[in-house]
């Protein structure tokens, strides 16, 4: 006999949380049959003890920009392991040195970093503005490890895209203080968008991974980053 839910806490929680599996274990499956590892854990806190032990000591780690990574507070607990650590969060950094460490991040051992999507089927969806993120996701380091909320999850690439285009991109270009149709409105104006302000510049769709245990993905259950 099923149970009917009467308590307004459980009533709030608990569905999410049974749906939150479900999906998870849908599309870790799916990941996996594209030969990607992939894992769901429940909370923030142990995304962040997993994927520290995911990084071997002396490693030198890279980070993709990510609200995701700040929110969950991985960055403090990599600031403390024995790696070397291309931090472009250290306060006083200048965009010059971001920029150089965009460019060692493809040669580094590990990169860690968010994604904008997650479709059901098992594919990673993102748009970047200068590429050095999903170029290192793509090619260079030998372990990518990404961290997603639940709330990254999607039904279709396409859907991943529309994601990014309404949710992802007017977000962080506020956040950026950029100047962009979508940061005034809210609304992606496509056309009118252009650089150097146009954050959606390169679209990546990943849809499997030909080097074994290269991409590791970690699912939380948790609504994180944008």
């Amino acid at each position: 006999m099923s149970t009917i839910l009467m308590n307004l806490d459980d009533i709030i929680t608990k569905p999410k949380e049974a749906i939150f599996h479900k999906k998870a274990q849908t599309v870790v499956e799916n990941l996996m049959k594209r030969s990607m590892e992939a894992i769901f854990v429940r909370t923030r806190s142990e995304a962040v003890e997993t994927v520290c032990k995911m990084i071997p000591d002396g490693s030198v780690v890279a980070l993709g920009g990510s609200v995701t990574l700040m929110q969950i507070g991985l960055l403090d607990a990599l600031r403390k392991l024995n790696i070397k650590l291309l931090d472009r969060y250290r306060p006083g950094i200048t965009s010059k040195e971001v920029e150089e460490m965009g460019l060692r991040g493809m040669t580094a051992d590990v990169l860690v970093t968010g994604t904008n999507a997650v479709t059901a089927d098992g594919k990673l969806v993102n748009e970047d503005g200068n590429g050095n993120r999903v170029a290192a996701m793509i090619f260079g380091p030998r372990k990518v490890i990404v961290v997603a909320g639940i709330n990254k999850i999607v039904g279709t690439a396409d859907d991943g895209l529309k994601r990014i285009k309404e949710i992802a991109a007017p977000l962080n270009c506020i956040r950026l203080g950029v100047d962009t149709p979508c940061a005034r409105t809210g609304f992606c104006d496509d056309d009118g968008c252009s650089a150097p302000a146009r954050l959606c510049s390169q679209i990546t769709i990943i849809e499997s991974i030909r080097v074994k245990d290269r991409m590791h993905v970690v699912l939380v259950g948790e609504e994180l980053g944008y």
